[in-house]
């Protein structure tokens, strides 16, 4: 199995686990400290979608070598995937909003419930509210996204 096809499957799986955890442990447990490690799932699918698409694009050689990290990913993917496959901004915004989340998360010298809500304080007292119904939104377009790469991957797939 290739590098690229793994990535994708990890992908679908870690969302999975995400929706799971947001349909039905979060309505049994109902603590909104588990929104964030379903943002931290959601976070996880979004990066191996991105590697599988790189990868299956390293593999066919149409781009240059990269480095794993997240923001050497991001960045090819942003300069050089979005533009030959018109992916759609939406997704970015995406990708970029679930990090910006989680480093907030961990700069952030206060967090707490409200609610139904887990609220997120910066050191400016500035808030970042995360609510099921923000995670619901963020479950569908990281879905959409997935299917978005693995039509990439299996449309421009070579015969073996």
């Amino acid at each position: 199995m290739e590098k690229y096809e793994l990535s994708l499957q990890n992908a679908k799986k870690t969302l999975q686990v995400a929706d799971h955890m947001m349909n039905v442990t979060y309505k049994v447990v109902s603590d909104p400290k588990l929104l964030l490690a379903i943002i931290e799932r959601i976070n996880m699918s979004l990066q191996y979608a991105l590697g599988s698409v790189l990868h299956y694009e390293r593999l066919y050689k149409r781009i240059p070598p990269f480095q794993e990290d997240f923001d050497s990913m991001f960045n090819a993917f942003k300069a050089r995937i979005t533009r030959r496959y018109n992916i759609n901004i939406e997704y970015i915004t995406l990708i970029q909003d679930i990090r910006n989340i989680l480093a907030e998360h961990k700069k952030s010298p206060v967090e707490f419930r409200r609610n139904d809500k887990f609220v997120i304080c910066s050191d400016t007292y500035r808030l970042k509210v995360i609510s099921i119904d923000n995670i619901k939104g963020y479950i569908e377009k990281a879905k959409g996204f997935i299917r978005e790469t693995e039509n990439m991957v299996r449309a421009n797939e070579r015969p073996a």
